[in-house]
């Protein structure tokens, strides 16, 4: 977040994090058993050599970024025992759930989509590249959700498991900003879930793309909720945390 961005959201009444276009949650309600963090996609084919990313020639600096923030926010979530899930994205050994477009569309930039590379076959279920980076790697009993999509909401169970548990708030984290991210954001805003983004525990393969994700959040009063980074969610937290012991 800029300064204006904080000085801004310091004027707006909501929760306890600070963020841009107002403070977060908007209603102030945050807690273990409400709010839950999704971390998007960080996957080996996303954020380690030889993986889909890296093939397309993308710098896996912008992916492996949100790695140390990420952790952080998990050390202090899990502690006060914050639902965690984890998403990955990746299609079934045998294809039958790639579209074709999609298939061809990751051929012509020379990363199929189910060709073998230096980490298994590239977004295939089980392949070592499909998996999570160690990392980050999630806990036992933390949901995965595993996706054929970009957004975490298509063709899952994750609506489902998150009424199921009453979570109402998401904090997002992963990559990449732009597309799986977002797209996870919008469809959430659209099922009335309150979404916060944590800028920098997010990238994506082109910067610009990556500032303009966060300023389309900030439109019209903040349209699919609200971003911040994870120093002021860390803050946050500690305040939800003091005010309930």
């Amino acid at each position: 977040m800029g300064e204006s961005a904080q000085d801004h959201a310091s004027e707006v009444k909501g929760g306890p994090v600070k963020a841009n276009p107002y403070n977060w949650p908007y209603n102030g309600n945050l807690k273990p058993d409400n709010t839950a963090l999704v971390v998007i996609d960080m996957q080996v084919d996303f954020c380690s050599p030889g993986g889909y990313v890296d093939k397309m020639g993308y710098d896996l600096k912008a992916m492996r970024n949100p790695i140390e923030p990420i952790q952080n926010i998990l050390k202090v979530m899990r502690a006060e025992q914050y639902p965690v899930f984890y998403t990955r994205e990746g299609h079934r050994p045998d294809l039958s759930d790639l579209p074709p477009n999609k298939r061809w569309r990751s051929q012509n930039i020379g990363a199929g989509i189910g060709d073998p590379g230096p980490c298994g076959r590239i977004l295939v279920r089980g392949e070592p590249g499909w998996d999570v980076i160690p990392e980050l790697a999630p806990l036992p009993g933390e949901i995965i959700i595993d996706k054929p999509g970009k957004g975490s909401f298509y063709s899952t169970d994750l609506e489902l498991i998150l009424n199921m548990r009453g979570v109402k708030n998401l904090i997002l984290v992963g990559v990449t900003t732009d597309v799986c991210v977002h797209t996870t954001m919008r469809d959430a805003n659209d099922r009335g879930l309150e979404c916060l983004l944590v800028a920098d525990c997010t990238g994506a393969t082109d910067i610009g793309n990556h500032e303009s994700a966060l300023k389309m959040i900030t439109m019209q009063g903040g349209v699919f909720g609200a971003y911040t980074d994870s120093k002021q969610l860390l803050r946050g937290l500690k305040m939800t945390t003091e005010s309930t012991s």
